[in-house]
């Protein structure tokens, strides 16, 4: 999957995290976005706060909290959440982790 063009500017830390996260929900296993043990994997939007997602500097990872249901392998659910990133962010590097399991609904 081809990331973005490294030629066009970089995009509103805001709406990579909206694309970041409508990428990552998308993902088979995915149940929900989490905002990690201590509340601090978010993003701040104009009048609310994106949980489950960090868009940092450029030269910090891109932090994705999660909760992934039963019916896959977590590995497998993490490739896939990586890959899925990587859509949006090309080759930025991606911390992962899982908050919970749960059945999915």
């Amino acid at each position: 999957m081809a990331g973005p063009d490294p030629a066009s500017p970089a995009p509103d830390p805001a709406e990579l995290a909206e694309r970041v996260a409508a990428a990552v929900i998308r993902v088979p296993g995915v149940v929900a976005l989490h905002p990690g043990a201590y509340g601090d994997v978010l993003t701040y939007l104009p009048g609310r706060r994106l949980a489950g997602v960090r868009i940092g500097r450029p030269s910090e990872p891109v932090e994705v909290g999660l909760v992934v249901g039963l019916d896959r392998p977590i590995p497998d659910v993490v490739v896939d959440v990586r890959a899925a990133v990587a859509g949006v962010c090309g080759d930025r590097p991606v911390d992962v982790t899982v908050a919970d399991v749960r059945e999915a609904p």
